[in-house]
């Protein structure tokens, strides 16, 4: 059985490195394989450079890199990634140091026990480190899913979440439209409306970055994430 770790990298050169030792250094369950596909959606800093710098020195870590010549947006690069996953399973990792790669195997347990098709990693449940921030973004948050819920009729706490683990066959049965950070609502959307589907989720950590310290999403995202709640559920059914 093979991971494949979907990592969306725009403008993440001083952090991506230590994204990939912490992937490196995780011990996944089971002798599972993994696979690491990095798409650089066309970053203005030294990306690039760090993730060819990161292969050279580090051989033994299952790497392969795409690069987007023009800036398209989070769900295009996980479009890219998505689409040249070889593995049972998919986890979508962001390159910043957010989410803690040690946690693949709690968010992976009920795949292997044979009780879901995909998992939310939810850092609003659990009793796992969360790093206080700002209040307005976890207001927005919940409110987000709590609109997404209302007409998916499923009961997540985190929608938003970037921690999605899914079985291969049915996140690339998917026709995904969002370019952007429409991804989370679009494919929560589309997931809902598959027959028998089965969604867990666990409570993971979350280790939230400022905005001086390259915090990307902002209010516009959250208009966009209710249109796209909106227009997956109601519009395009």
């Amino acid at each position: 059985m093979k991971l494949s770790i979907v990592i969306p990298a725009y403008n993440e050169g001083p952090t991506i490195h230590h994204i990939l030792n912490k992937i490196k250094a995780v011990q996944l369950i089971k002798g599972i394989d993994r696979e690491i596909i990095i798409v650089n959606d066309c970053s203005k800093d030294n990306t690039e450079e760090s993730i060819i710098a990161y292969q050279s020195a580090n051989p033994d870590v299952p790497i392969t890199y795409y690069k987007h010549e023009v800036n398209m947006g989070k769900g295009a690069a996980l479009h890219t990634g998505i689409k040249q996953a070889t593995g049972d399973i998919v986890i979508i990792q962001d390159a910043d140091l957010e989410y803690d790669p040690q946690e693949y195997n709690i968010l992976l347990q009920p795949i292997l026990d044979g009780f879901a098709d995909v998992v939310y990693g939810s850092r609003f449940m659990g009793g796992n480190p969360h790093r206080i921030l700002f209040f307005w973004h976890s207001i927005g948050n919940r409110w987000l899913t709590t609109a997404s819920n209302m007409l998916t009729n499923l009961n997540l706490t985190d929608m938003e979440t970037c921690y999605k683990v899914f079985k291969r066959e049915i996140i690339q049965g998917i026709k995904l439209e969002e370019k952007r950070f429409g991804f989370e609502p679009e494919v929560t959307a589309k997931i809902s409306r598959i027959p028998k589907i089965r969604i867990y989720e666990v409570g993971i950590s979350y280790y939230g970055r400022t905005y001086e310290e390259g915090k990307k999403i902002g209010m516009k995202d959250a208009f966009r994430a209710l249109y796209c709640i909106i227009k997956y559920n109601i519009f395009k059914k």
